[in-house]
């Protein structure tokens, strides 16, 4: 989701690694211990919660979080929560990074130092006001000054405990006087329409004068000012709940009687330092924050379609795709962007096919095939795991469940047998678990993504042609992939595919080490297999496998996997789990009589149908075929005075659902939209707002079945190859030749160098593949054209966009550090082009 500007899109996403806390204070209480889980906040909206680690004070958590962060935000912040034996869990510090300062950590492993949390720094959210000084005449004839301040609304206040019931004291505060007002309650809202104003005497009256209305109270009036606190009414005895405040200095009335501007609320400082930051204990976070401007299509043409010509030009390494793999410090860094790009246009195979021969050309051992950490191996990891996700799933995780939720012991190291445990009988756990995990895995060649498929075929038929007096490189060459880089990761680490919710506890961890170890190596299809493990125990283990049935087994799925004529994998269909959590519905009316009251739900979607149910594992209440979602669209917040909600619109009725946050709001309506995309009843036109008290809020029609008044959203359709955007993907590689034009520069100088000196080659030029010196540079010179056109492109939306902006408007308030930094640079960039 992206927020839209002038002619320009921008996507904003975060990935963070949470690593571990360390020197967290003891619990007040014989144990000494705490049981701590960390929560990813953007501002104060909880996105992510890791699983909770007991009795430790050095917690390792090791979870990856990833998002699209579809709104604007302060701070990124990170509490660390203590659950106590009563369930009531409290905050023991938190780390918040303002949005501004999210560079300076760009992808380094850092340790933050714990904040302490007072409800009196915990704010949010922003303030509309305006000023206005005026004279007024007594019945007497003389004069005062009066100052009408006027409170109109406010956005993005936090919700705290599930509500938000706000109101504002305004208080016109000097060295000698303070008067405070109120406004009224607005109930349910994060965003309040006051829209109130109060008076206040400025000076006192004295005769009639023209001269400036500051000149007989100079003093006095320079020293006031007006405070705006924001609070949440609350019903429990604690009292009210501070939001955040604003003060403004009545001198902003020198140039004009009247001044309007929007501030971001701020902190009260209570001065409450009692404790050293460092008492808390620290924490290693990760944080890759990324922010795309992205322009309209016509503005990548020359870059899109110089890329799109990569699988054409010959020799490959001579394309733009390459060359942009040969300049970044990291293939992983330019795979990402690529195999997006690629699979959004339809081209993911072609370029795939291309660079994986140039490799296996460049090849000089059969048994080194595809293990370097190349272009080609991170491009297809990337397609795996894009393309293969849900294939992946369908094939382990009920069975990745079963072994987390059964705890069997499987150890078979009998240096590390606990008391008790029989080796035996844990080798035989392991046993059934392996053979479960391989018969699943062997037979699954027919529910194969299709572009896989095509990818592996490539494979198989550059490593056959190449070596030809190799007869199992055709297989080898496909299991380095299947194998080695999908299923046997998958297995290790399953909360980094998806399969589990977080990291495994450390049991169930070993198991899928060893039970990965064991697959790794069945697929491997080496010659002497028992002699691949260093371990003698896994030596030992694996006999049970040495049997001709398993190398048969492998080679039956590589052939299918990797063949061009598959059977068709939809003939065996199956329901593919997409997406299941708790939320929020409302009843959407199905009994005549009855309350449309609000419920707790456990949703699942598949690509069957979307259900609800009360709780995981329980029959579904509820079945909406997919073929029977019309649309699936957000809903305004002043239909239920509730945030993140959206609607699943049928043919006779919404369902009105609330999510838990903003990012798992954004990632329902995706998956639903996507899911339902190809539907041929889908709805053109809806309704934003629901139907309440005889009509539609949005248009106020009467009639239940009055047509929309908006336009829909479209969203993603069903294939993976439009599931991408194409520009934003462009705009990605555009970023990285950017950052690296120096490399492209001297990637230039070293095509020069060996088209005139043909010799030993200067060391600076050798880490670059080139094998057509003239060819590499036309397509440099090209690059740098390009990405340099973009560039002047950007630079010019800056600085139309820096004239236009005010500070003190609504999307610039006052208070945004981020825009005062950007207005420094603007002066700067401008200075120093003059």
């Amino acid at each position: 989701m992206a927020v839209e500007e002038e002619g320009l899109r921008v996507f904003q996403s975060v990935k963070i690694k949470i690593g571990e806390a360390k020197n967290l204070p003891t619990y007040p209480g014989p144990n000494k211990m705490r049981d701590c889980y960390c929560t990813v906040n953007l501002d104060r909206e909880e996105v992510f919660r890791t699983k909770i680690v007991e009795k430790s004070l050095c917690p390792f958590y090791g979870e990856d979080f990833y998002c699209e962060i579809p709104r604007s935000f302060r701070h990124l912040s990170f509490y660390i929560f203590d659950r106590d034996v009563f369930r009531r869990d409290s905050i023991i510090g938190k780390v918040a990074i303002q949005k501004e300062d999210l560079p300076k950590y760009h992808n380094r492993d850092t340790w933050f130092l714990l904040q302490h949390v007072d409800a009196d720094s915990e704010v949010q959210g922003k303030v509309h006001l305006e000023l206005r000084l005026s004279e007024v005449i007594t019945d007497t004839g003389v004069v005062c000054h009066k100052l009408a301040t006027r409170i109109l609304e406010c956005q993005g206040l936090p919700i705290v405990n599930g509500q938000c019931d706000p109101y504002a004291t305004v208080t016109l505060a000097g060295p000698y006087r303070s008067e405070a007002k109120k406004t009224k309650v607005k109930k349910k809202t994060n965003n309040p329409q006051f829209d109130e104003v109060f008076y206040f005497e400025v000076t006192r009256p004295c005769s009639y004068s023209r001269k400036s209305h500051f000149d007989f109270e100079e003093e006095d009036v320079d020293k006031l000012e007006i405070r705006v606190d924001l609070w949440n009414a609350s019903n429990l005895k604690f009292g009210d709940e501070f939001l955040g405040e604003l003060r403004v200095p009545l001198n902003v009335l020198r140039q004009s009687s009247s001044y309007e501007a929007w501030y971001f609320l701020q902190p009260r400082d209570n001065g409450s330092k009692s404790l050293k930051p460092g008492d808390l204990g620290s924490l290693r976070l990760n944080v890759v924050y990324t922010e795309d401007h992205v322009f309209s299509s016509d503005y990548y043409s020359p870059l899109r379609d110089l890329l799109l010509r990569s699988a054409d030009v010959e020799p490959v390494s001579a394309s733009a795709a390459h060359v942009l793999g040969e300049v970044c410090r990291e293939k992983q860094e330019a795979a990402v962007p690529l195999v997006r790009f690629f699979l959004h246009y339809g081209r993911v195979v072609p370029f795939i096919s291309a660079i994986a021969n140039a490799e296996v050309q460049r090849t000089q051992d059969p048994n080194t095939i595809f293990r370097g950490n190349s272009l080609t191996s991170k491009c297809i990891d990337e397609t795996m795991k894009l393309a293969g996700m849900h294939y992946l799933h369908v094939t382990l995780k009920p069975t990745i469940e079963e072994i987390c939720q059964s705890h069997k012991s499987c150890e078979i190291d009998p240096v590390k047998l606990k008391d008790g445990e029989n080796l035996e009988n844990n080798m035989e756990n392991l046993r059934q678990y392996v053979d479960r995990i391989f018969t699943v895995i062997t037979k699954s060649g027919v529910s194969c993504p299709t572009v896989m498929c095509d990818i592996f075929f490539s494979l198989r038929e550059a490593a056959a042609k190449r070596f030809q007096d190799d007869l199992d490189v055709r297989y080898t060459a496909v299991s380095s992939f299947i194998f080695l880089r999908f299923f046997a990761p998958a297995i290790l680490s399953p909360n980094l595919f998806q399969l589990t919710p977080h990291h495994t506890d450390p049991q169930t961890s070993r198991t899928l080490t060893l039970i990965s170890k064991t697959i790794q190596t069945l697929g491997s299809l080496s010659k002497s297999k028992s002699a691949s493990f260093k371990e003698s125990y896994m030596a030992a283990f694996y006999e049970f496998f040495n049997e001709q049935k398993y190398a048969d087994a492998v080679k039956n799925f590589l052939d299918l996997i990797s063949s061009s004529g598959r059977r068709d994998p939809k003939s065996i269909e199956q329901p593919i789990l997409l997406k299941e959590g708790f939320m929020i519905k409302r009843a959407q009316g199905r009994k005549r009589f009855g309350m449309k009251n609000f419920k707790k739900r456990w949703f699942r979607l598949t690509n069957h149908e979307f259900t609800y149910q009360k709780s995981k594992g329980d029959q579904p209440l509820c079945s909406i075929p997919i073929e029977n979602i019309l649309a699936v669209e957000g809903l305004e917040e002043e239909s239920f005075k509730m945030k993140n909600m959206f609607q699943v619109i049928q043919p006779e009725r919404a369902l009105y659902i609330q999510a838990n946050n903003c990012v798992e709001a954004k990632a329902w309506i995706d998956v639903l939209t996507k899911v339902s995309q190809c539907n041929k009843k889908r709805l053109t036109v809806y309704h934003p707002s629901a139907y309440l008290n005889g009509h539609w809020l949005c248009c106020r029609a009467s009639s239940d079945t009055a047509p929309g008044c908006s336009p829909c959203t479209g969203g993603l359709p069903a294939n993976i190859q439009l599931d991408i955007d194409g520009d934003r993907e462009t705009e990605r590689i555009y970023s990285l030749f950017n950052s690296y034009m120096s490399k492209l520069e001297k990637m230039q100088e070293a095509c020069g160098s060996r088209s005139v000196y043909d010799g030993p080659e200067q060391e600076e030029y050798s880490t670059f593949i080139i094998d057509d010196p003239q060819e590499t540079y036309k397509t440099l010179k090209q690059v740098i054209a390009g990405v340099g056109a973009l560039e002047q492109e950007h630079a010019q939306y800056k600085r139309d966009k820096f004239k236009k902006t005010k500070y003190g408007s609504q999307e610039h308030p006052i208070g945004d550090k981020s825009f005062q930094s950007y207005i420094r640079q603007q002066s700067e960039t401008s200075t120093h082009s003059i």
